[in-house]
């Protein structure tokens, strides 16, 4: 276990106080919500009962009271059965699941007639299913920005097994937005194949970087089918699916309101629907199979796609989950979140060692423009030594502090934030042996990895305050610098891969 390697700087209530109110005065904005704080107090009493500073809100959102509780009710006063058949309570699931389908159309504003919802285990699933399903070839092409979730990358594999090519355009180093001039390039590759496929997220789960939704027109324009990948983007930002109309579009449900965890959605463009073909079959997903006949015929829509017995006991909390954030409202929770994440951002670049030294290194845009609320950060010793993310994430653990350390699934990101070379990786991966995480820190000399706050519609500046008082106790502190041996012995033996 590491040791804390400074004393805990209490702040008085009195300096809180005084604090609450300079920003008060500086982000008049913050008033406009303060009826959000009346929320977490009937909503999330939890969190302040039990000393909490939640931080982690990219991770995984939390859940109200009233979403369980309404949910709980669903299912005590009513028998649902599997979907599946004509009998009353197959009915019943069935009504219930349909309605949250429609739900999460109009939630989007969008309609049963412009796009197909189908329900997925998460965003990962829904990508999976996507990259399964999509008609690469020899010919074809995929395109993906180096920001992007593993499960976004992930789909190259599919690209690369059906015989098709891809292609990462980059982003740039100094505020981890798209290269424009290369990503026009890119767009503009002479390809044989008519099936294209380019894939960027709404806003970076690293990052905080909202992309401009304007490239997916223009892509469109070129002859590409367009992912749009908005599970980071959906729980502060509203997405409105008749302004923007991308092919297909991965979302989570739990990172936009807590609860339930376990589902998503692949949501799909009429006029795209079509193209995706399934490799094999299952349990729901046809109209009418044969073993003698050695054939089958896909059901229609979204059935397709949704392999076996649905979720049907949780699906309906998806419903009651968008009534919640509805109330709220997503314009209220974007300002919520968009002054604490100014206000730290301003705070922690202020953050400096007696020598002048900066305590803090901030990846990505260091002002709240076109940024969701997620900061992601190194911290730096008086000596200019940096602390790897563990060390953070364990003294933050020790102050009930969550959140997040590693690469956050988005190597893309990583590898641009410390300029690792495509030489320096490929000669890693060509060693013989297991590969994880730390062994790319060891044979690139490079300490990777960062540590990423992120703010949700609950969030207060109590929080945003916990935080910077917390990084301000690092400041002029000496210390040795820390091995990857240590860092070896933080996670235990063989647990290798959690950054990742």
């Amino acid at each position: 276990m590491l040791q804390v390697i400074f004393t805990k700087k209490e702040a008085s209530e009195s300096e809180y106080e005084a604090a609450f109110r300079k920003f008060h005065l500086d982000y008049p904005a913050y008033r406009e919500t303060a009826w959000l704080d009346e929320i977490r107090k009937k909503e999330f009493s939890r969190l302040d009962e039990q000393k909490h500073t939640y931080l982690d809100f990219t991770g995984g959102g939390l859940y109200a009271l009233s979403q369980v509780k309404a949910h709980t009710e669903h299912l005590n006063t009513q028998v649902w059965g599997n979907p599946h058949s004509a009998n009353p309570t197959s009915k019943k699931a069935t009504e219930a699941t349909e309605s949250a389908r429609k739900y999460v159309l109009k939630y989007f504003n969008t309609t049963p007639e412009e796009y197909v919802c189908i329900f997925t285990p998460n965003a990962s699933g829904a990508l999976k299913l996507l990259g399964e399903s999509y008609p690469f070839g020899p010919g074809g092409h995929y395109l993906l920005t180096f920001d992007n979730h593993n499960s976004v990358n992930g789909i190259r594999e599919f690209a690369r097994h059906k015989g098709a090519a891809f292609t990462y355009s980059p982003i740039r180093k100094e505020d981890l937005r798209i290269n424009k001039e290369a990503l026009v390039k890119n767009l503009s590759l002479p390809i044989q194949g008519k099936n294209k496929l380019f894939a960027f997220p709404a806003q970076s789960n690293a990052s905080g970087v909202k992309h401009d939704l304007e490239w997916i027109p223009l892509a469109k324009q070129m002859g590409w089918d367009v992912l749009l990948d908005a599970a980071a983007y959906v729980p502060t930002s509203p997405l409105d699916l008749k302004k923007h109309t991308p092919d297909f579009v991965s979302v989570s449900f739990y990172k936009i309101f807590g609860y339930p965890t376990g589902l998503g959605c692949l949501l799909v463009k009429r006029e795209s629907f079509e193209k995706l073909q399934r490799p094999w079959f299952a349990g729901g997903t046809i109209s009418v199979v044969s073993v003698q006949g050695d054939a089958h015929y896909f059901a229609a829509d979204s059935s397709r796609f949704e392999d076996g017995t649905i979720n049907y006991l949780d699906i309906p909390a998806i419903e009651i989950g968008l009534k919640h954030i509805e109330h709220i409202g997503i314009e209220n929770i974007g300002k919520r979140v968009g002054v604490l994440t100014e206000w730290s951002l301003q705070q922690l670049q202020q953050l400096k060692h007696k020598n002048g030294r900066s305590l803090i290194r901030i990846y990505g845009p260091t002002e709240n423009l076109m940024r969701g609320g997620t900061i992601s950060m190194n911290f730096f010793d008086e000596e200019g030594n940096k602390y790897d993310f563990f060390e953070i994430e364990e003294l933050a653990s020790q102050q009930h502090i969550s959140l997040r350390g590693g690469c956050f699934c988005n190597p893309g990101v990583d590898e641009t934030n410390h300029s690792l070379s495509k030489a320096a990786l490929s000669g890693y991966f060509a060693t013989q042996g297991p590969k994880h995480y730390l062994g790319s820190m060891e044979a690139t000399g490079t300490r990777t990895g960062a540590v990423r706050i992120s703010y949700g519609y609950v969030s207060n500046f109590r929080d945003a305050y916990t935080f910077v008082r917390f990084a301000s106790g690092l400041l002029d502190k000496k210390r040795e610098g820390k091995t990857l041996q240590v860092l070896h012995g933080f996670l235990g033996e063989g647990e290798t891969t959690r950054p990742a």
